[in-house]
């Protein structure tokens, strides 16, 4: 039995349908896994504490910024120069910082900082990248809301 012109030009109208859908899927899940390995997720020393707590979450083996307020009375410069450690807090927890380079110039104790690097171990934070406030009415959104959550925001609608 011979198959209808108008039927074989369904038939192939299909296979390619089909076949761009399978081209679009597995460009789509390159893209994904692509994109989750450069997601960089954002945490407040608190939920780094937490998230110690349950080993299915290998945090000390992804790269993370870490946010909250520099502690005061907590900057040291180590006896190389160039390495500093602080404490960033967001008042419900503590992680202690190392960092290797040049601070950027609004750095200081009571202010906004984000932490971009890895955790050694339980309470230490290596930092690759720091950054600092650059005004008085900025502080990064993630750091904002974790400090609001735990009641230590002081930002400029606090003041109203």
């Amino acid at each position: 039995m011979a198959v209808s012109p108008a039927r074989l030009r369904k038939r192939r109208r299909l296979l390619l349908t089909v076949g761009g859908v399978v081209v679009l899927g597995i460009a789509a899940a390159l893209v994904l896994n692509a994109f989750r390995d450069s997601v960089v997720f954002f945490y407040s020393p608190s939920e780094v504490q937490a998230r110690l707590d349950d080993p299915s979450l290998k945090l000390a083996d992804r790269r993370f910024r870490l946010g909250g307020l520099v502690a005061e009375d907590s900057v040291v410069t180590l006896d190389d120069g160039v390495t500093t450690e602080f404490t960033v807090t967001d008042g419900a927890g503590e992680i202690r910082v190392r960092f290797t380079g040049m601070l950027p110039a609004l750095f200081r104790e009571g202010q906004g900082v984000v932490a971009e690097g890895r955790l050694e171990g339980a309470n230490l934070f290596i930092a690759e990248d720091v950054l600092a406030k650059h005004d008085e009415n900025y502080m990064p959104p993630e750091v904002a809301e974790a400090l609001k959550k735990s009641g230590h925001w002081e930002g400029p609608e606090a003041a109203q």
